[in-house]
Parts: structure tokens; C-alpha cells; sequence
């Protein structure tokens, strides 16, 4: 998308696009290099007799420096509120998020181990994006164009915290398949959030990721769970493998396990956190789950599962299969 708009005839968005894309280079080198230090199943379990349930934040500042050193501590944990609307979003959203996780997963953060959930908002100038790049997570003031202040997307936050959740276990590497797989396992879970937070079931939910962000120049959202390539007009995600995309990027053919997702709930119908969630969850979890996972692979552990949670014929079994039959990956 970043790319199709940094063609745009009008040169602010071209600008801002521009600006997006020579950063997202920067946080996707920061990333992999993270994940080859310390992700996976593999990274040494450090505890600290912690006692879950409650998330242990840290807010900073970079005023609009846009090196990854972070920036003045405004606001950690258990501390009131600054009055600064970002510091109060990222603060709540990383809150959000924990309890999601906590309370309908069992896990204690992104590493399952407590660990401290760092926020840097005003990144940059005017910076239209927000990433996480393996240890924290960056916030965007947006460029008004084409996404306004990235804080405001709850699934965006639940989004991005995601990836440590995924470097934490499968450690899927951010290229091809498993690059795209990465993405929507983000997408699946921060809409989740987003729902959540809203007290939405998968009847209520508008299935848009990042609807709370996007400028005038982008309308809609970034991306539709239910309706693959029609969030905005830029939009160019394909809703099955006949359309997936062997040199796309991972934010394109993501589209393609997002529709899963949203038939998986939208047939078991209810909270998507409620059996949707736990099985995609299980899968992720699951030691046969391979760093260069593709498609078929995460499908066939979410069908082994759910077998094995639910049983070989039940509803939720006939339900995984019926989610990737309708994006037509092989099980």
C-alpha cells in the first residue's frame, strides 16, 4: 500500500509515504535482527516469581526523534494521567492488550513471562506508521493525509505487540509465507483487542483493521478481515490463493489467513476470543510450528487442535476446515 502511495499524484501523501517506507526498512532490519538474538521457542525462560494479571508498563517520549533509542519515561506503571491524549492512548492500549491475553489466554505478556511493555509515542515528525521492532513499541504522530495519530488504533496496538508474541514463539521470519502468516496472526489478534475492548461479538465487529487511523487521503481502513482488498481504494490484498501474490509483500498476502480467521469466528459464532481464538492461538503454540511456516502448515495445526480439544467431528473441527477450504489452502 505504502508503495502504491508513494506514487500518488499529490505530494503530500507521496511525501508521507515516502518517509514511511524509508523507516519501515529500518524497523524490519531491527525486527529480524531481535528475532535471530532472542525469539522463539528456544529463548531461555527467565522468572522472576511473578505473580500474572496485571500488565507492567512504560510510556516514553521521543519527541519526534526518530533514532530507536528510547526516549524521557513519561508515564510506567500505576502513574496518572500526563494529559498528553498519546501517552493516555499507547498507555491504555498496551492495558488492553495484556488483559486479553491474560484473561482469555493465560498469558503474561508478550513473553508469557511478565515482561515489561515499553511504549514510545510522538516518533518522529509527522511519521505516518507505527511498528514494533523486537523490544518496543513505536507510535506515529501521522501525517493528517494519509493516517492520523497511530495511538488511536487499539487493533493496531493489539496488532503490533502480536509480532513480540510471535517472535516469542514460532518465530515466523517476516518474508514470503511465514512473513504473511506473521501479519494476519497480528491482525487476528488485535482485532480481537479491538473487540474485546468494544464489547463486540463477530456479528457487531466491522472486521476493519486500522478504521480509527486513516486519513483523508486513505478512507476506509487498512485492511478488511472479512472482505480482503476492498478496506480503501488502495487496497490490493487477495482473499484466497488464487490470487497470492509469490513476490508480494507480507501485508498482501496476509489477506489470505485473514479471511480464515473471520470465517473460522464468524461460523462458530459468538466472541471470536471465545473458540476462533484459542485454536489459531493452540496452532501458534504448537512446537511443529516452523519459523518458515506456510499456509498449509498453520492450517493443519489449527485442524489438529481443534480435533484434539474438541474432537475429531465436532462443530469446531468441521469449522477449520470449512475456514480454509474458503480461501482454497489445502489442508
Amino acid at each position: 500500500m505504502l508503495d502504491r502511495l508513494a506514487r500518488s499524484d499529490d505530494p503530500d501523501v507521496r511525501r508521507a509515504a515516502l518517509d514511511a517506507l524509508s523507516h519501515d526498512v529500518r524497523f524490519r532490519i531491527a525486527r529480524a535482527e531481535a528475532a535471530s538474538r532472542a525469539g522463539g521457542r528456544l529463548a531461555p525462560v527467565v522468572t522472576f516469581a511473578r505473580i500474572g494479571g496485571k500488565p507492567n508498563r512504560t510510556i516514553y517520549d521521543q519527541q519526534h526523534a526518530t533514532t530507536q533509542t528510547l526516549g524521557v519515561v513519561v508515564r510506567a506503571e500505576g502513574q496518572p494521567d500526563t494529559g498528553d491524549v498519546a501517552v493516555t492512548e499507547a498507555y491504555d492500549g498496551l492495558g488492553a492488550t495484556y488483559d486479553l491475553y491474560w484473561s482469555e489466554f493465560q498469558r503474561d505478556s508478550i513473553d508469557g513471562q511478565g515482561r515489561t511493555l515499553h511504549g514510545c509515542v510522538h516518533y518522529g515528525q509527522d511519521y505516518a506508521n507505527a511498528f514494533w521492532d523486537g523490544r518496543a513499541m513505536w507510535f506515529g504522530d501521522g501525517d493528517g493525509r494519509m493516517l492520523l495519530r497511530t495511538t488511536q488504533g487499539l487493533d493496531v496496538i493489539g496488532h503490533e505487540l502480536t509480532h513480540g508474541v510471535v517472535q516469542f514463539e514460532a518465530n515466523l521470519v517476516y518474508s514470503g509465507m511465514s512473513g504473511a502468516l506473521n501479519e494476519s496472526i497480528s491482525d487476528a489478534f488485535g482485532i480481537m483487542v479491538k473487540q474485546r475492548a468494544l464489547g463486540q461479538d463477530v456479528t457487531t465487529s466491522d472486521w476493519l483493521i486500522g478504521a480509527d487511523i486513516v486519513g483523508p487521503a486513505l478512507p476506509g481502513a487498512l485492511r478488511s478481515m472479512k472482505e480482503p482488498g476492498t478496506a480503501n481504494p488502495a487496497d490490493e490484498q487477495p482473499a484466497d490463493m488464487d490470487g497470492y501474490l509469490p513476490d508480494g509483500d507480507v501485508h498482501l498476502n496476509s489477506g489470505i489467513p485473514n479471511k480464515a480467521f473471520h470465517v473460522l469466528a464468524t461460523t462458530l459464532g459468538g466472541r471470536a476470543w471465545d473458540a476462533a481464538g484459542p485454536i489459531w492461538y493452540g496452532a501458534l503454540r504448537d512446537a511443529r510450528l516452523s519459523p518458515t511456516a506456510t499456509f498449509t502448515d498453520f492450517a493443519r495445526l489449527n485442524l489438529l487442535f481443534a480435533q484434539s480439544t474438541y474432537g475429531h467431528t465436532s462443530t469446531e473441527a468441521d469449522a477449520v476446515r470449512g475456514s480454509w477450504d474458503a480461501v482454497k489452502v489445502p489442508l
